[in-house]
């Protein structure tokens, strides 16, 4: 069974990584060196950009019972002039080296999340473009990954000036994963930043939510329960700057009472933001990748989270088909309108 621990401290645990991260003065963040790395083995190609960047294929098709996947291949092809949408797209990403939670499903192994050196290596984002346009075949999508970005929001800006610098801003899709546990998007940020992201044209963003209440996110990330309302209030901040702005949510829990109740108490916080944002979210399916493997044996609470992922799958859905019209559901992801956004 999973020990019981004390509660990360986001903000203070957050504070300290992004202090290991990040080098401000010279522009450079901390990459995860993937190859020989615990998640190497679960790569469909080798790592590519000297070991720090890797080929990810997004696909529309995922499990029975859950929805397709559009992320980020809608927006990205309705961005690039793509038609039709493939079923399937290529991106490279960038691991940023370190997190301030602990989801026990994540494809991430520990050594890659902790700002440690010995695993990772300084770039400037130039030197990241350039490695890109290195790769044969290059993928159109570039996404910076984690870890966690929203620790080191720079990066974005820098890699926004680093493709525009490179005659690159164009014909690529810049796309950046967002835990939603700090704010410091909105603290380290300069206006001028804040205004290039918003402006950017090729850019979109996904937020992820860590369970569907309280007792699933502390289950799920290791951090404090009071994590789970914050963030809600730093997704509203988010949508409220206007930005192409998409959801992820993972349904795991190891409690199977109340799931339908929690998952309609979810679906109520997220149209509190915004009353079309549901249809901008994507549930993923929780996965068993090798790092995961260890995390699961003797574990009865995380293998009991995979089947309840299942029945709060059908509650989503049926809070979809409840709340929103058949015209509704059937647009497209990025073609949902949103009160700070207009698709």
């Amino acid at each position: 069974m999973t020990s019981v621990a004390k509660p990360i401290d986001t903000r203070r645990f957050a504070e300290q990584l992004r202090a290991r991260a990040i080098d401000v003065a010279h522009g450079r963040v901390l990459i995860s060196r993937l190859a020989g790395s615990g998640q190497e083995i679960d790569l469909t190609l080798p790592a590519n950009c000297n070991g720090y960047g890797r080929v990810r294929h997004f696909r529309l098709a995922t499990a029975e019972g859950w929805p397709a996947n559009p992320l980020p291949i809608a927006p990205a092809c309705r961005a690039l002039g793509i038609a039709p949408v493939p079923e399937v797209m290529t991106a490279l990403v960038f691991q940023n080296a370190a997190c301030a939670w602990r989801c026990w499903y994540c494809f991430v192994p520990e050594e890659l999340l902790k700002a440690d050196l010995s695993h990772s290596e300084w770039f400037t984002a130039t030197e990241l473009v350039d490695l890109y346009r290195q790769i044969p075949d290059v993928p159109r999508i570039i996404d910076l990954s984690g870890g966690s970005p929203d620790l080191v929001p720079e990066w974005t800006p820098w890699m926004m000036r680093a493709l525009i610098d490179a005659g690159l801003a164009e014909t690529t899709y810049l796309w950046t994963d967002d835990n939603l546990s700090t704010t410091y998007l909105f603290d380290e940020l300069a206006p001028a930043d804040l205004a290039l992201i918003h402006s950017y044209r090729n850019y979109g963003r996904v937020c992820c939510i860590k369970g569907f209440d309280a007792r699933s996110f502390s289950f799920n990330t290791r951090a404090a329960s009071r994590d789970y309302e914050r963030q809600f209030k730093i997704l509203r901040r988010v949508l409220a700057l206007g930005l192409d702005v998409y959801g992820y949510v993972t349904l795991t829990s190891p409690h199977d009472d109340g799931i339908a109740q929690g998952v309609a108490d979810l679906m109520d916080r997220l149209q509190a933001i915004d009353p079309n944002f549901p249809l901008r979210v994507v549930p993923l399916r929780i996965q068993i990748f090798t790092p995961v493997e260890q995390r699961l044996l003797r574990d009865e609470a995380r293998e009991r989270s995979l089947v309840v992922q299942e029945e709060a799958i059908a509650a989503w859905t049926s809070e979809l088909e409840r709340r929103f019209s058949s015209d509704l559901r059937a647009l497209h992801i990025c073609d949902v309108p949103l009160r700070t956004r207009v698709a």
